[in-house]
């Protein structure tokens, strides 16, 4: 069997890695990826040494089955780099970059001592030709026609909600943040376009770079990340894959009444600590919050612990299973919370971020409406004021399971053949259990996608738990294939 994937990111390692432990008996791996950081995709490339990994290294392993994969990795690097706070190692993204790469090549030198042949393409894949099996087209023509497709293509692209791409001092996209933050001077009065983790990312390299300027992060909510708590295991007992299936068969569907009552069984007293959490999110100023979040880095409460396990380990599974009506619920009236309780920032960047929010020179401006180039700067709008701005820098994240521009001319191709179609809620429409592209009803043994492409998930799509799980569902599927 010959087997080609479409991208060389966080998926496709963790999708090497799974089939380095499943394939049995020879086969050929062709992995077509244009980039010149192999295996790091975007959030994982070289950059500043203040880009950090916004996660502890227990839920980062790229290796589904062995959730200690990376912090053995990590053992002799650990202490270089450790937020004493939280009581872990938190690394450059360009570290664990590191990581994915030695991963990658490992798995990569495990399949060719078992008789595979596994090659790189170095090339764009444009489009696709019909034909009984997958034929991929590369730009400069090249025709690679396997068994099993696989796309891993990544995340979207940015987007920019008020307009401003061509204008001057604006930054759509801004990794890598050593490229972007170069041409910024000290003095410039910087706006940041959000106010989540990729907002915490630029004002700490700002700081990290010794920027005196004022720096604002624009939002609609004003809500920011909230903080890590020092690792405790968290033992789910009901909120299981085996639970939420039972449910949604017993009802038709799942409900979040249904999760109410799971969250409530698997924590008690420490419920109401995560209601008021909830209800808080957006009411609270955000330097108290910050400040009390800082605060309760020990606290032995569990609620945060556990719905930061839950969203990112179970959630994909979840949101499948429950009832349109909820999940446009969760999206509308709990998204902003729950992004910020289970994507918290490390307290070393909460801390910077408390200090310059302390001082004056950050602010967090609820409210924007409007953003407006004008002379030699810009004009942001909010809903009672108008402050002025010589940089702007996007923050905002691409939309869930959006496709990136890299991948619009394979993905219309695909489109036109009848080889794949949209799912509703963005991405490709595929088979949840196995990652094959489903057309017209058609599930088609001969294509998959992995990662942000693969419609139908949550909102949260990104996390590296997800990401490897779904990975190694899919290398199953391929190896059973056979």
């Amino acid at each position: 069997m010959e087997i080609g994937i479409v991208g060389a990111g966080a998926s496709t390692v963790g999708l090497l890695d799974a089939l380095a432990r499943f394939a049995r008996g020879p086969g050929a791996l062709t992995i077509l990826e244009p980039s010149p950081h192999l295996w790091r995709g975007r959030a994982f490339a070289p950059d500043l040494e203040s880009v950090l990994v916004n996660t502890p290294p227990m839920i980062m392993s790229a290796n589904h089955g062995d959730p200690g994969h990376y912090g053995r990795w990590l053992a002799d690097r650990a202490a270089s780099y450790l937020d004493r706070r939280l009581g872990q190692p938190i690394v450059p993204r360009g570290v664990y970059g590191s990581y994915l790469e030695q991963t990658a090549e490992s798995a990569l030198a495990s399949l060719r001592r078992t008789g595979w042949r596994a090659d790189v393409v170095r090339e764009r894949v444009v489009g696709v030709l019909p034909s009984d099996r997958p034929t991929l087209v590369t730009h400069t023509g090249r025709r690679h026609m396997v068994d099993v497709a696989v796309l891993a293509v990544g995340c979207g692209t940015p987007q920019d909600h008020y307009g401003l791409s061509g204008s001057l001092g604006f930054v759509r996209d801004p990794y890598p943040l050593a490229t972007t933050l170069a041409d910024v001077a000290p003095e410039r009065d910087v706006a940041v376009v959000g106010s989540g983790l990729t907002a915490v990312d630029i004002v700490v390299s700002l700081a990290a770079r010794g920027h005196t300027g004022r720096i604002s992060l624009l939002s609609r909510s004003g809500v920011l990340p909230a903080v890590w708590q020092r690792p405790a295991r968290v033992a789910m007992n009901q909120l299981t894959t085996d639970r939420l299936t039972a449910l949604a068969r017993e009802h038709d569907a799942l409900t979040l009444d249904h999760l109410w009552s799971l969250l409530d069984a698997e924590l008690g007293p420490d419920l109401t600590e995560l209601t008021e959490e909830v209800r808080a999110t957006n009411s609270e100023d955000p330097i108290e919050r910050l400040r009390r979040h800082l605060s309760l880095i020990d606290s032995p409460g569990m609620g945060r612990r556990l719905l930061q396990q839950a969203v990112h380990v179970v959630g994909p599974h979840a949101w499948r299973l429950l009832r349109q009506t909820d999940r446009d619920v969760l999206r509308g009236r709990h998204f902003r919370a729950i992004a910020s309780l289970s994507s918290p920032t490390v307290p070393g960047n909460a801390a910077t971020m408390l200090e310059l929010l302390e001082t004056g020179q950050l602010a967090v401006i609820p409210g924007v409406r409007k953003i407006e180039p004008g002379d030699g700067g810009f004009r942001v709008f909010t809903d009672g004021s108008v402050r002025s701005a010589d940089v702007v820098i996007n923050a905002i994240n691409p939309p869930p399971h959006s496709i990136p521009e890299s991948a619009h001319a394979l993905i219309a191709s695909m489109l036109t053949a009848g080889t794949a179609e949209l799912h509703p809620d963005g991405g490709l429409n595929v088979e949840p259990t196995t990652g094959r592209l489903v057309a017209s009803g058609h599930v088609d043994p001969h294509w998959y996608a992995v990662g942000d492409l693969a419609g139908g998930g949550s909102f949260i799509t990104t996390s590296i738990p997800g990401l490897v799980a779904r990975a190694e569902a899919t290398a199953r599927a391929i190896v059973c294939r056979r």
